[in-house]
């Protein structure tokens, strides 16, 4: 089977702005978007007039006077994307989830039972509009990384299968940003070498893509530009890190950003370590320079850590260590924080108070100990009132840029 075009991509259109028309139907036909401050998705509507996830309120209504905005329903996108999901498991055990509205299916043992690949995915957008009332878009190809492009150029509501035998002829006039993993900063680098489709970037030097995008990046661009990907369908995904990253557009490096982005960040992982029972060994740190290079610095400690300040403190603590190794450095494009190792926790280890050096960053010192008790009061305070009732004081965010944490979890799993 592995010449044949079995894998799909299904990929519901426009998902948090498809449910909010579905929840409200005036909003049907309408330019709308969901967000305050920031735009975190854009009917099709309003994406006819350049409005776009990520962009600010402002903006978004100069392109579009008449934008509607609405606020969230995050439990509805939870429910009603597990529920697209489970669809899709009835027509094969093979699905690999990679967000909270799409997914990979393998359909190769299906097909002597349900009929073709695209007799597949057509059932599937049947019952998907038929009982959940959203769209899908499906795309089918021999590969993962083809089958997601084909559930681009197929959307919104559509579907399209790509013969094995014509991948290239297919892939290579398309523009280079329908590729996984070409955000606007690597289209616009490319561009300058002259790329502009996946056919030219196909036909790059290898030790120029290398050199304009670094070794790891180019050699897979210039592999997937052949359709060369081997990856297979990932059923079972054990949680082995939980992180939080933070887009910061191109800027200037200062002690308050790093800061205030770092506890923001290590608050989100600690939460949701805490929220498991789990704690992690490593703590590791990541720093995209405005040139899209990065650089990672991991430390691992002798006790399992979910404690907000903890995390926080050596987390900002890597990202030094890394910038003071740039000095030339005077702007950053994103932050990372990830804790990894994990082990479970239910209750906090404590110490006895023997004078140890690094006493703030020991869960089970005195000062551990009393960091994870308020972290713990935290916890309690978000469940009854709700996530944004309580925080620490260093990491209250510009509303008017902030993205609500219930939308950056449900993107992040």
């Amino acid at each position: 089977m592995a010449d044949r075009a079995t894998i799909l991509h299904a990929d519901l259109d426009a998902f948090y702005a498809s449910v909010e028309q579905l929840l409200d139907p005036s909003l049907c036909n309408k330019p709308m978007a969901v967000g305050s401050g920031v735009v975190l998705a854009a009917s099709y509507e309003a994406k006819a007039f350049g409005v776009s996830g990520g962009m600010s309120t402002r903006r978004a209504k100069e392109l579009c006077p008449h934008l509607i905005m609405v606020g969230g329903h995050f439990s509805e996108y939870q429910r009603l994307g597990d529920a697209a999901i489970g669809i899709m498991k009835d027509f094969t055990p093979h699905v690999e989830r990679i967000s909270i509205d799409e997914a990979f299916l393998d359909v190769a043992g299906s097909i002597h039972l349900l009929g073709s690949p695209t007799d597949i995915a057509i059932t599937i957008r049947k019952r998907v509009k038929d009982e959940l009332g959203l769209p899908v878009s499906v795309g089918i190809a021999r590969t993962k990384h083809l089958a997601k492009i084909a559930s681009q150029v197929a959307k919104p509501d559509g579907l399209l299968f790509v013969p094995a035998d014509r991948e290239l002829e297919f892939l290579h006039p398309l523009p280079v940003e329908l590729m996984w993993g070409v955000g606007p900063v690597t289209k616009a680098r490319l561009a300058e070498m002259g790329v502009r489709t996946i056919g030219e970037l196909a036909e790059a030097p290898g030790t120029s893509l290398e050199r304009l995008l670094g070794t790891a990046v180019g050699t897979k661009l210039g592999a997937l530009a052949w359709n060369r990907d081997p990856r297979a369908i990932e059923q079972h995904q054990s949680v082995s890190s939980v992180s939080a990253q933070s887009a910061l557009g191109r800027s200037s490096i200062s002690d308050e950003l790093i800061e205030r982005t770092i506890r923001h960040l290590s608050d989100r992982v600690a939460s949701r370590l805490r929220s498991k029972s789990k704690a992690g060994h490593t703590v590791t740190a990541r720093v995209r320079f405005a040139d899209l290079r990065s650089v990672t610095r991991s430390v691992t400690l002798p006790a399992a850590v979910s404690v907000t300040p903890i995390i926080a403190e050596v987390a900002q603590s890597l990202v030094r260590s890394a910038l003071n190794d740039h000095p030339d450095v005077r702007e950053i494009s994103l932050l990372a924080v990830a804790v990894s190792r994990l082990v479970m926790e239910s209750a906090l280890q404590l110490e006895l108070p023997l004078g140890l050096d690094g006493e703030r960053t020991r869960p089970g010192s005195r000062e551990g100990s009393s960091r994870w008790a308020l972290d713990k009061a935290v916890d309690e305070v978000r469940r009854k009132f709700g996530k944004t009732s309580i925080g620490y004081a260093s990491v209250v965010l510009d509303e008017s840029r902030a993205v609500p944490d219930e939308f950056r979890e449900l993107a992040e799993h």
